[in-house]
């Protein structure tokens, strides 16, 4: 559908009344709108503008007892059941770390925020929804059966914005960075990679280096890291699975980034989704949208840091997993014989990825 002239939140609620069920996504992109812009629509209407401040929100999430926290991104979507406690504020980023709840937060992409409340046939649904600067969805908070809804309430009023108009201004979305290396850096790469003590130390790396993650990937080599056939993702799921291995699954988006860390029981596949629905945690992957995949390994102190990484068409990462660490080792054997068994590319695979598209700086 093109549309000639911005939707106002009149025609925007019309709509939606007109395709009751559709996802809130699928209903943005159809009708070519942000996400935050159908919340905000309905404005008045079960929904309340809120303070998008998280030293503010977050501090008072822990009151709202069990709920469910959600983050994707335009591939995979990771949804965990727990309790929001032990947050640590921070200018530029922020945290919550509970075993079942494990946030990084980047404040400055959260833009605006929501306090939701939508009939459904048998009950009230209740969301708190975080957008960044485009109107994409940063991450939200849904309540569950347990909630305590005076701490809900009280959250709401305590943050509401004074102003609640319907409308909500959006700013274009930025093009996803492409894969950026210079091969001719690719020894000193080497060099400094074999010299890193933490994984933290990487994106420090490969910024001096005026590279990112995937163009450091593309000309570093094995045994740092190996070009994966894209199949290896599902592979990998099912190995985790079948042989209880724990492990740290990473799904973010530019202003948070969820954490699962334990093993996987239960897989199903729907359509293109590869779906992982275990008690207190859902994960939903688009297979067809994986691209390119690496097996990466970073040294550390304590041994090294094995990772799966996928990224979809435009070098975006769809996630990212590690063997679970725990305070006394980042390496785990097992998980390190699972990531050695995963398919790499063909000969000719990985020549065509190594000559893929990448800006090189000069």
């Amino acid at each position: 559908m093109s549309l000639q002239t911005p939707l106002s939140p009149q025609a925007i609620r019309q709509l939606r009344l007109d395709n009751p069920k559709m996802r809130d996504r699928d209903f943005a992109a159809q009708f070519q709108i942000s996400e935050a812009e159908l919340v905000a629509a309905h404005i008045g209407k079960g929904v309340t503008a809120i303070l998008p401040d998280l030293d503010l929100i977050f501090p008072r999430l822990a009151a709202l007892g069990e709920v469910m926290a959600l983050t994707r991104n335009e591939s995979c979507v990771i949804e965990k059941v727990g309790r929001y406690s032990d947050f640590s504020p921070g200018k530029h980023a922020a945290m919550v770390l509970t075993p079942e709840i494990d946030l990084r937060l980047f404040p400055r992409h959260f833009v605006s925020a929501f306090a939701v409340e939508r009939a459904s046939d048998s009950s009230i649904r209740r969301s708190l929804q975080f957008f960044d600067a485009s109107g994409d969805a940063v991450h939200k908070v849904h309540l569950r059966e347990a909630s305590d809804l005076d701490a809900w309430t009280a959250l709401v009023a305590e943050l509401a914005l004074p102003e609640q108009g319907d409308s909500i201004d959006v700013a274009p979305r930025s093009a996803p960075e492409a894969a950026k290396a210079d091969p001719q850096k690719a020894e000193q790469l080497r060099r400094d990679w074999a010299k890193m003590k933490d994984t933290h130390q990487f994106r420090q790396l490969t910024s001096k280096l005026k590279m990112n993650r995937l163009g450091a990937y593309r000309i570093v080599g094995e045994p740092l890291a190996r070009a994966l056939a894209p199949a290896a993702v599902d592979q990998m799921l099912q190995a985790i699975r079948d042989q209880g291995t724990e492990v740290m699954i990473f799904v973010g988006n530019q202003g948070c980034i969820q954490i699962h860390s334990g093993p996987i029981q239960t897989l199903r596949s729907m359509g293109p989704w590869q779906n992982i629905l275990d008690p207190g945690f859902d994960l939903h992957l688009r297979l067809d949208h994986v691209t390119e995949v690496w097996a990466v390994k970073k040294p550390t102190q304590r041994g090294a840091a094995i990772s799966v990484e996928a990224f979809d068409c435009e070098g975006r990462t769809i996630l990212q997993v590690f063997g679970r660490r725990d305070e006394n080792r980042d390496h785990r054997p097992e998980w390190g014989g699972l990531v050695e068994s995963l398919p790499s590319l063909s000969a000719v695979d990985t020549e065509q990825t190594a000559t893929q598209e990448t800006e090189a700086v000069e």
